[in-house]
């Protein structure tokens, strides 16, 4: 439920995937994230042999504030989520949890835009081109995915997606929960081509974000006492500028689309879980027991 590129990968990867690494995988796999991270973003960025070694200092030092910071959060949460598992639940609850959610999206959020905005200041016209192209991919992908074949495949290739996503925590749904989960995904207010739009809108923006503060900043960074380059806040105002945008969009009609988004994600969850068996509400609870085991294991280590 939570709703990416340079500064969207790095502030939806250290942001939105930071969230769900944490509550989705193993303990390695988080120890293993700077290093996903990093070379995600290399993939994207194609840094410089001069920016790689600020790039993974930067990202460790998030991974350490996240560490201490957000993860012992999430493990509380977990033990609120264990007991809303055991009972039926209303669809605004599950919307005050997707709130407190993106809550945790947004001090991720402010706590990389100044290592990210001094990056993005690096970047020259060959790594901007690389961008491009790579969105361009990504493009195609979402095409793929979402725009191409008949309504019929493309629904079918979003019950995979979410059955995936609930058989994780409740185990093997039945053929009822299957039919509720197809309805809901049918009668969604998702419009693949208005959300296609959106992405490509926040694509261009995210390009021009740069090309404007390079313009107006260029490499006019401050020393700081350790020696490290620090943006100017101008430079730091205008990407956060940029990233209140990916959660609220400045296209007319967007952000009421957006929110019915979420209404009826709520709504479809909610219904989910209700029809769940007391053995996978109980299989749920062994599952979110899990990640907080992770989550308190992983926040205490050094």
């Amino acid at each position: 439920m939570i709703v990416g590129r340079i500064i969207a990968r790095a502030l939806l990867l250290l942001g939105v995937t930071l969230v769900l690494v944490a509550c989705s995988a193993t303990r390695v796999a988080y120890n293993q994230a700077p290093n996903f991270v990093y070379w995600r973003l290399d993939g994207f960025v194609d840094f410089t042999d001069t920016q790689s070694p600020q790039a993974r200092q930067e990202i460790d030092r998030f991974f350490a504030w996240h560490r201490r910071a957000e993860l012992p959060l999430y493990a509380d949460r977990l033990v609120q989520w264990q007991a809303l598992a055991l009972q039926d639940i209303t669809p605004e609850q599950v919307c005050t949890e997707f709130e407190a959610m993106r809550g945790s999206l947004r001090r991720m959020v402010d706590q990389g835009l100044e290592p990210i905005t001094a990056l993005a200041l690096q970047l020259g016209p060959q790594q901007l081109e690389h961008m491009k192209r790579r969105q361009l991919k990504g493009d195609e992908s979402f095409e793929k995915d979402f725009l191409r074949g008949t309504p019929a495949q493309r629904l079918d290739n979003r019950m995979d997606h979410a059955v995936d996503r609930y058989e994780t925590l409740y185990g093997a749904l039945g053929a009822s929960q299957r039919d509720l989960l197809q309805a809901g995904l049918q009668r969604s207010p998702w419009d693949p081509q208005r959300s296609f739009a959106e992405r490509q809108r926040r694509q261009a923006a995210l390009l021009q974000t740069i090309r404007d503060i390079q313009a107006s900043h260029g490499v006019a960074f401050s020393a700081t006492a350790n020696g490290a380059r620090k943006p100017p806040p101008e430079a730091v105002a205008a990407v956060r500028t940029w990233s209140q945008r990916l959660l609220n969009s400045p296209t007319p009609g967007y952000a009421a689309y957006s929110a019915s988004l979420v209404r009826e994600g709520c709504a479809q969850f909610a219904q989910l879980h209700n029809s769940t068996s007391p053995e996978q509400r109980a299989h749920a609870v062994n599952v979110l027991q899990g990640y907080e085991a992770d989550l308190r294991a992983l926040a205490a280590q050094d």
